[in-house]
């Protein structure tokens, strides 16, 4: 890594290089009410999209991003991207969510940091940072958020809309809440509602955020390089970072090694690193440099609260409105997510008498299995989209 100070925030701010986003502003006239009660003006939606959508506006698809994604799903690192797309290898002419014959679009998520309105952006009163001031979100306004990018784009209905983990979410909330505008639905190792354990992991890695004296009651945009909450967003990384894979994942790469052993000889010292602490500290760093701890919080706040039968009655209930065909997949070595939550998603979307598919992909990479096998997850994909296409 880089040995200059770790920035205040990774977020990619206005006058930035804007890469391959597009922007689409909206609550101009009338405000942006979200479920906590609170209003925003002037909205930004940062978006990018692949293909070309057809005369009738029949063939776009929506991929929805993970809790630190972006919309860069698909595209080379360059200007304005430090990385490759997260989902490259899948989205492409060619490629399992073909831009040949679909028009792909991914968003950056409200509260996010690479372009959407988030606690970086500007303040339509002061233009200064939201900071403390932005409001705490939930998944579904993360949804409607993205329907204003739907109506800019002139598509009434989404062919369907994919998403793993955190972009699970939105898939199934896009499918609740607007039935009639999701033609079918591909949710990647997410859930219903959040489990306790699943919260618990949240709460650990907010409390490391909050607990950094410099993250300032998320106030800390004018501090200098070096200044910022980077070693509590880091923590909170890598508390994450160990949930994304499974026990077998790390045994296997890293065992029990320390990182100098051949200096230390037989002696040990307290912060002697092991290997599997070296690539924790590596994860919590990169995610400094390109992410915000702000929107991690929101963001992370608004997964914890994620439970689709919330004012809905219940899960049956709730489930009950998504009346399209759908593939639900599952990873069997995930910790995070444990397929057993996918199952039991699939037993409800079946109950609809629709074309309902089930798969667990075999992986020993835990949860992050759905970025790294692409094949596994890609090749479902393709022919589910052939089938409902």
């Amino acid at each position: 890594m880089p040995n200059d100070p770790l920035p205040v925030t990774g977020a990619w701010c206005p006058g930035d290089e804007p890469g391959c986003r597009r922007f689409h502003t909206f609550a101009t006239e009338h405000p942006f009410a979200v479920e906590s009660g609170a209003v925003l003006r002037d909205v930004v939606i940062a978006y990018e999209t692949w293909g070309e959508l057809n005369s009738d506006a029949s063939n776009a698809i929506l991929v929805c991003h993970a809790w630190t994604g972006d919309s860069h799903a698909a595209g080379r690192a360059g200007p304005g991207h430090p990385t490759p797309g997260w989902w490259d290898d899948c989205i492409g002419p060619g490629k399992h969510i073909d831009t040949n014959r679909w028009f792909v679009v991914c968003a950056n998520v409200l509260g996010g940091c690479q372009g959407s309105t988030g606690p970086a952006s500007p303040h339509p009163d002061d233009g200064l940072p939201y900071g403390s001031r932005f409001p705490v979100l939930t998944i579904r306004d993360m949804v409607r958020h993205q329907r204003r990018m739907m109506n800019h784009l002139g598509i009434e209905r989404w062919r369907s809309v994919i998403g793993g983990s955190m972009g699970g979410m939105q898939v199934l909330e896009w499918a609740i809440t607007y039935p009639e505008r999701v033609g079918s639905i591909v949710p990647i190792a997410s859930c219903m509602q959040s489990s306790a354990q699943q919260i618990a992991w949240g709460v650990i890695g907010r409390r490391a955020i909050r607990l950094d004296p410099r993250w300032r009651g998320g106030d800390y945009y004018g501090a200098d390089p070096g200044d910022g909450p980077a070693e509590g967003l880091a923590i909170a990384r890598q508390v994450a970072q160990v949930t994304f894979r499974s026990d077998n994942a790390f045994t296997d790469r890293f065992g029990r090694e320390l990182t100098d052993r051949a200096q230390m000889g037989d002696t040990f010292g307290l912060w002697q690193e092991f290997e599997v602490e070296r690539y924790l500290h590596y994860h919590g760093d990169k995610l400094v440099r390109r992410f915000d701890a702000n929107s991690y919080l929101v963001i992370g706040k608004a997964m914890d609260l994620h439970d689709v039968a919330r004012s809905r009655g219940s899960l049956e209930s709730a489930m009950g409105r998504i009346r399209v065909p759908n593939l639900t997949i599952g990873i069997n070595s995930d910790i995070l997510y444990p397929p057993y939550q996918q199952r039991q998603m699939s037993r409800l979307l079946s109950r609809t008498g629709l074309p309902s598919t089930y798969i667990e992909i075999d992986s020993p990479h835990g949860h992050d299995a759905f970025l790294i096998h692409f094949d596994l997850v890609g090749e479902p994909i393709a022919k589910f989209l052939a089938a409902v296409g």
